[in-house]
């Protein structure tokens, strides 16, 4: 009886771990490589597909006459849920757990962190939305992206 007990607890413990890794390869819509374009920046974003619980990204943006902006990212399964972790020059890596929600849609939030607080991903047909959003100086902000994807 004890050795069921036992096998029981460890098998309810793995699957609480692998929930999160499901949660990572449930997010592969989102690999590929998109771009924004305007007459005033190209911003390019890219995913790698999950692989074992996680995902590796980079962001580059490029405006004339200004230095590249580049962010580092993964998500990553986590005991606390899938999470992304954005690292940008000159700031410590910040988190973000992954909120539930439909298919197709991912948004992370850390309520702790300045600005922003939640970082958002959908898919519109067939583009790729993104938005980070929170309340800055006492204001609700935000900023938006719709990436095609780059061929």
């Amino acid at each position: 009886m004890r050795a069921q007990v036992v096998a029981a607890a460890l098998l309810i413990a793995g699957a609480a771990q692998a929930a999160p890794a499901d949660e990572v390869q449930a997010l592969g819509w989102l690999a590929g490589s998109w771009v924004q374009q305007d007459e005033n920046r190209t911003v390019r974003e890219i995913w790698l597909a999950p692989q074992d619980g996680v995902m590796s990204g980079v962001s580059q943006t490029n405006r004339p006459g200004r230095k590249p902006f580049t962010e580092f990212m993964t998500i990553r399964a986590e005991p606390a849920g899938a999470t992304f972790t954005a690292r940008l020059d000159g700031q410590p890596p910040t988190s973000f757990v992954l909120k539930p929600g439909p298919a197709g849609e991912a948004t992370f939030e850390n309520l702790a962190h300045d600005f922003p607080q939640r970082v958002s991903y959908r898919r519109c047909g067939e583009d790729l939305c993104a938005r980070i959003e929170g309340t800055a100086d006492g204001k609700v902000q935000s900023q938006e992206w719709r990436y095609t994807r780059e061929r």
